[in-house]
């Protein structure tokens, strides 16, 4: 992969009827660590706890068959999507997943979108093998991707589609892989009846937090993108989240990296959340949400920022590798997507 990076910033405000945050975020959807900081606050506000808590557990399903996700049982992760009958399943219905200890540029990968897609990245041999339509990666690469819309009517149990596929990942390409699987609301049901087949362990994402003290932040900071210098800002965000000291300290080499450091406002205290573990989009627009309460109450924080990181073997890396959203008490807010350089 490419170890150049380009930042994309956009701001608009959730106020508009087109605002188009919730679709931004569900083009990364699978996530390992949500971090949020907030300024001038002492502890971690309480409004946070239930939104924490409803987080939903995922589960490690050890050598899954991937045509489970296509047979009766894995047919019906998909019927708890409203409007199933349509061409395109409603976002963030039923399951989302992707295959565990993959190295996408390496090993055969899967993963299946939380809108039914069914996304594959096969070395040459193996997609020949498979015999479903797809592209090369990149002009004369060696690896392909297969993208299945299982949702369309070709795909339902029975149609020359659906043959097509279950025949190729159970005769001439039967993938099995470790893989991590997630119900959204309303598809829990159905994931327990393939669960109970394999052996798998069930995991709840988790949550660590801690005090940052006499944390000098950048201002003024404001949704207007000229107010600030967005790299800056995210090198400073880094160092941060890395418990990194910003303080200028030579120590005598001739050429040494210098931490970015902020000029502005010092706070007596802020604070760091982190949540790891399989996040959705879903979970994410819930901390968005709740952040947004905390914002419009009495005395709140300056900003709030949101940074969320996909994980690093999965097909969308290649289109961003993380965002960081910074949202403002009068509702607008500046995301920043992270893109490697094609």
């Amino acid at each position: 992969m490419s170890s150049r990076t380009f930042l994309h910033c956009e701001t608009s405000s959730m106020l508009q009827p087109n605002d188009r945050l919730r679709a931004n975020l569900e083009q990364q959807p699978f996530n390992y660590k949500a971090t949020v900081l907030l300024p001038d606050c002492g502890c971690l506000p309480s409004q946070l706890d239930t939104p924490l808590k409803s987080f939903q557990s995922f589960y490690l399903v050890r050598k899954l068959p991937l045509y489970e996700l296509l047979d009766k049982q894995g047919t019906d992760l998909l019927a708890y999507v409203p409007n199933i009958s349509t061409t395109r399943m409603h976002a963030l219905g039923g399951v989302c997943g992707l295959s565990y200890k993959t190295r996408i540029e390496e090993d055969n990968c899967a993963f299946l979108k939380p809108d039914g897609h069914l996304c594959l990245s096969l070395d040459k041999d193996s997609y020949e093998r498979l015999g479903i339509e797809g592209k090369a990666c990149k002009p004369k690469s060696t690896r392909y991707v297969v993208v299945v819309d299982l949702s369309d009517s070709g795909m339902a149990p029975g149609g020359c589609g659906y043959r097509r596929l279950l025949s190729g990942l159970t005769s001439r390409l039967p993938l099995k892989m470790d893989f991590l699987l997630a119900a959204h609301s309303g598809g829990g049901d159905a994931l327990e009846l393939l669960l109970s087949r394999y052996e798998r362990s069930q995991h709840t994402p988790e949550v660590s937090s801690r005090l940052l003290t006499d944390l000098t932040r950048p201002a003024p900071l404001t949704s207007d993108l000229r107010s600030y210098d967005p790299f800056g800002f995210l090198e400073w965000l880094g160092a941060v989240q890395a418990d990194i000291s910003c303080a200028d300290i030579t120590d005598g080499f001739l050429s040494s990296l210098e931490c970015p450091r902020a000029s502005g406002v010092s706070s007596p205290s802020s604070f760091l959340l982190s949540v790891r573990g399989l996040l959705l989009p879903e979970n994410v627009m819930t901390l968005v949400r709740q952040l947004r309460h905390i914002l419009e109450g009495p005395r709140p924080p300056p900003w709030a920022a949101v940074t969320v990181y996909a994980f690093a073997d999965n097909l969308y890396v290649h289109e961003r590798n993380f965002y960081t959203l910074l949202l403002f008490p009068d509702h607008a807010y500046s995301l920043h997507l992270a893109r490697p350089a094609s």
